[in-house]
């Protein structure tokens, strides 16, 4: 009898720990969700108390996509897919079909994401009067760099500009692999002719993270000044944009006379 006791005893002290052991792991891996958070500590209501630029970008992601999914809370989730796709700017590269993939976006949160960032690229053409004013190569590099740097193809993009150097849209005229018997000059000032622009800035990515022109980007220049020159379009500059790099051809006096 002594010897059942304490078996028994052992067995109720082994499941105690067992159970103690699975109420520690419950613990580990509960994460508040939205509701639970105090109201103050809320996105929706920080945004509404201290304005949109006082929310992390999380945050921010995370009031457009409204809810989690699956006991995983909608902060979770947009922590989830900047880090999955390396920040905003892969977010912003990553195609429909890409995010839909990912756990927690069907159609309506993927058009949402993809709805969001395309309203905050047009807002940059949106008013004439608060066009975005290109001073220097530096200019262009703000508001390229962030897209064109992580793009695993190459991108060719004209911006254009008017008599002021006022950003009047931009197009991208070619993707993937490019050199200089790809690159018609006639598609390149197509859409300057057609918005009867001043001036004309083309930019360009090197997938290998480093900047440094190569011989026929030097090339294209040079016979895109030509061009612009027979048809009175000035041709600015050509940057190409590395990893957190950039190089202008102007500056550094190539394929511009």
């Amino acid at each position: 009898m002594i010897i059942e006791k304490e078996r028994s005893e052992a067995v109720w002290i082994e499941e105690a720990g067992e159970c103690e052991v699975s109420r520690a792991d419950s613990r580990a891996e509960y994460r508040p969700m939205i509701r639970d958070l105090p109201l103050g500590e809320r996105p929706r209501e920080r945004l509404m108390r201290a304005g949109e630029s006082a929310l992390s970008t999380t945050e921010l992601l995370a009031i457009i996509l409204g809810t989690g999914v699956g006991g995983e809370s909608v902060l979770d989730m947009s922590q989830r897919l900047l880090s999955r796709f390396e920040g905003l700017p892969g977010v912003a590269r990553a195609s429909f079909a890409e995010l839909q993939e990912e756990k927690g976006l069907g159609k309506a949160k993927t058009a949402q994401i993809k709805a969001a960032l395309e309203l905050g690229r047009r807002m940059l053409l949106a008013d004439p009067g608060e066009r975005f004013v290109i001073r220097s190569p530096s200019d262009v590099a703000q508001l390229l760099m962030a897209e064109m740097s992580h793009l695993a193809q190459e991108h060719f993009r004209v911006l254009y500009l008017n008599t002021r150097n006022q950003l009047l849209d931009s197009d991208t005229v070619y993707i993937g692999s490019l050199n200089a018997s790809h690159i018609r000059v006639c598609e390149v000032f197509r859409g300057a002719v057609k918005r009867n622009c001043a001036a004309i800035i083309v930019v360009h990515n090197h997938p290998s993270g480093d900047p440094t022109p190569s011989p026929e980007d030097v090339q294209v220049t040079g016979r895109l000044v030509e061009a612009g020159e027979m048809l009175d379009i000035e041709v600015l500059d050509h940057l190409v944009i590395g990893q957190a790099r950039f190089v202008s051809l102007r500056e550094r006096g190539l394929g511009f006379a």
